[in-house]
């Protein structure tokens, strides 16, 4: 994994071992590229990947090259940020949100 992002990208193939096989609980942030919101979040999910390094794994899924992942759990609008916990879902937000919206959703789980 490369030092300056602790973000790690999966897609329908890697999902089940990077996310729900994983130890710690992982943020997965289901996105596009020409999603403009998915975009401003961005910054912010980067942030929370270093901040948490070591408590959370925090992962991004492109939902147009992987969309069955995205369906399987419902998803319909992006962003749409899941945290799982031992291979469950914990808790989603849909939509940017604030950074500390999402900090408090990532600090419930820890």
């Amino acid at each position: 994994m490369a030092n300056e992002s602790s973000l790690v990208h999966v897609d329908d193939k890697s999902f089940a071992s990077e996310v729900l096989n994983a130890d710690l609980p992982v943020l997965v942030d289901f996105w596009a590229t020409w999603c403009g919101p998915c975009r401003s979040i961005s910054p912010v999910v980067e942030e929370l990947a270093k901040e948490f390094l070591g408590k959370i794994k925090v992962t991004k899924l492109n939902v147009d090259e992987s969309p069955a992942t995205p369906s399987q759990y419902g998803v319909r609008g992006i962003p749409t940020l899941i945290l799982f916990k031992s291979g469950k879902i914990l808790d989603q937000i849909v939509g940017a949100v604030p950074k500390a919206r999402l900090k408090a959703m990532i600090e419930k789980a820890l």
